[in-house]
């Protein structure tokens, strides 16, 4: 029995970070036979396509492996998803995992996380503060492929900001504005805090780092995608890649005068 996790790092040497831990669907073979959920049902609360995403000139970190296994945007002892309530009301297994692959799922999980802090603090030792962007998307339709989107509890980008410290108010106001306005002026519904407000990710850094950089979990609306079927719409991905892309230079503007 060999237990993995498969993920990314990939240094840019940058004090800018791209998370995008929930675009994997990978599950080892072995707990397959344990699993209830679907291979369509876990595809369509996972996140793919933010990969896609995170490819912008930051640091990056991409998780290849499904949150059905491991998530890591969830505390420890919710990384596995035990019971329908921590899982959208699914019901992901058929079978329980032994103990002992939990913990040993759990034990991954921890290292994970001493990696991300130690990949973190290289950053801050390199440039004295970090960002990372946290990418993310999430499901208006799950009550059928036609369901209406209520547009004034859905905006189209959800920027989470709950956990940083007061000390980037300037910079996230900054952020915010450069998210709403794309090519040509295109107005883009954007609001902080709304549907999410950052998840255990964003706690645990802020935490652990304090005033020294701050995350903005970003959750795209799957307008770029068919959420029943996991087709992708290029050029409304393409969209919202371009609004990662020229927010840069409000992070590189920030900082170039803040530091």
């Amino acid at each position: 029995m060999s237990l993995t996790y498969r993920y990314e790092f990939e240094d840019r040497k940058s004090p800018f970070w791209a998370f995008a831990v929930h675009d994997g669907h990978h599950i080892d073979e072995f707990l397959l036979s344990y699993l209830s959920i679907s291979d369509e049902d876990r595809l369509r609360e996972e996140d793919p396509y933010t990969a896609i995403l995170a490819e912008l000139p930051f640091n990056r970190f991409v998780s290849g492996t499904s949150r059905f296994q491991l998530d890591l945007n969830r505390k420890r002892e919710d990384a596995i998803y035990l019971s329908p309530e921590q899982s959208w009301g699914i019901q992901v297994w058929q079978t329980m995992p032994p103990e002992e692959i939990k913990e040993k799922i759990y034990t991954l999980y921890d290292q994970l996380y001493d990696k991300i802090s130690q990949q973190i603090q290289r950053t801050i030792d390199r440039y004295g503060y970090f960002v990372v962007y946290d990418i993310h998307s999430y499901n208006v339709r799950r009550d059928g492929p036609h369901a209406v989107i209520d547009e004034a509890a859905n905006p189209q980008i959800n920027i989470g900001t709950v956990h940083n410290h007061t000390k980037w108010e300037k910079l996230t106001n900054q952020v915010l504005e450069a998210f709403r306005y794309g090519k040509d002026r295109q107005r883009y519904d954007v609001r902080e805090n709304v549907k999410f407000k950052g998840g255990f990710l964003s706690s645990y850094l802020n935490e652990k780092f304090g005033d020294k950089g701050c995350v903005f979990s970003i959750e795209f609306r799957k307008d770029f995608m068919d959420e029943w079927t996991g087709e992708v719409f290029p050029p409304k991905l393409q969209e919202y890649k371009q609004l990662l892309l020229q927010s840069i230079e409000t992070l590189e503007d920030y900082f170039a005068y803040e530091r």
